[in-house]
């Protein structure tokens, strides 16, 4: 049987995306796996799946599986990929589309200019609810890794994302602190870990290493979550414009209980079929 699919990228975070609205297939996680190896595959961070909706009140629903086989709950590039995927394939006419995900609904815009606006909801700061193990909730949490001390922001944009200030992006320690801190114990579901730089009220730079893919080229949740830890903790005011190795997305937070509004680009890169 062959599948239709469409490789996109947002900021160079990409996926490959699947229409099971007009196609019928059950995909699993051993085939993100196989399709994500980039050597032997066709290569991407995430796999998404554009599905019916089973809430009426919504247009569709998405799923997304990491290359590495596991689902997660939500992804902020993917999001806007998937918008630009289902106008581009005529699945609807709406610019401003609802979605149901693994984490509840989120809204999208598909503007004039090309850029797409997510509504990715408020952000959850409660610790049992990003899950963070900690006694209390707090806007900064001191946690050990091989006996050194990290200070970092627990955040959940829909996924569970850990968020370290730093001095110089370039110097980071993604690749050393990442993994440790994405299989953290205090993070019983993993958590995707960002870098972030201050340049000043209104910009930063960030870097993420995300669960279950390793440091992407961008990360639309992260860049999210990263905002809210500055506005937070008084570094920065909205609108925050953030900086990855891919590109740049602009996150506005009026503060607690408000949606995160995320716009960013969208791009299609080819369309192809595969073998399942």
């Amino acid at each position: 049987m062959l599948l239709r699919f469409t490789k996109m990228h947002g900021l160079g975070n990409d996926f490959m995306v699947l229409d099971l609205v007009s196609q019928h297939a059950h995909i699993q996680p051993k085939h993100a796996k196989l399709w994500g190896d980039r050597h032997t595959g066709i290569g991407f961070d995430q796999l998404l799946i554009v599905e019916a909706p089973s809430n009426p009140e919504v247009d569709f629903r998405y799923r997304i599986f990491n290359s590495d086989g596991s689902e997660v709950e939500q992804c902020g590039n993917g999001a806007r990929c998937f918008a630009r995927f289902v106008l581009d394939k005529r699945l609807t006419a709406k610019r401003q589309i609802r979605v149901e995900t693994k984490s509840g609904v989120i809204e999208l815009d598909v503007r004039q200019d090309g850029q797409i606006s997510v509504n990715m909801g408020p952000p959850r700061l409660v610790p049992a609810e990003i899950p963070f193990q900690a006694e209390c909730q707090a806007t900064r949490y001191t946690v050990d890794v091989d006996g050194q001390s990290v200070e970092l922001a627990a955040v959940s944009m829909g996924n569970p994302h850990a968020v370290l200030r730093v001095s110089d992006i370039n110097s980071a320690p993604v690749h050393e602190l990442g993994p440790k801190l994405e299989h953290h114990p205090r993070f019983p579901a993993r958590v995707n870990v960002g870098f972030l730089q201050v340049i000043d009220r209104h910009r930063a730079q960030l870097r993420v290493w995300e669960r279950g893919a390793g440091e992407t080229q961008a990360c639309g949740t992260g860049a999210c979550a990263a905002a809210v830890a500055a506005i937070s903790q008084g570094w920065m005011d909205s609108p925050v414009t953030v900086d990855l190795p891919g590109g740049r997305l602009s996150i506005e937070w009026a503060g607690i209980g408000q949606p995160v509004m995320m716009t960013g680009p969208a791009v299609r890169v080819y369309e192809g079929q595969v073998r399942l």
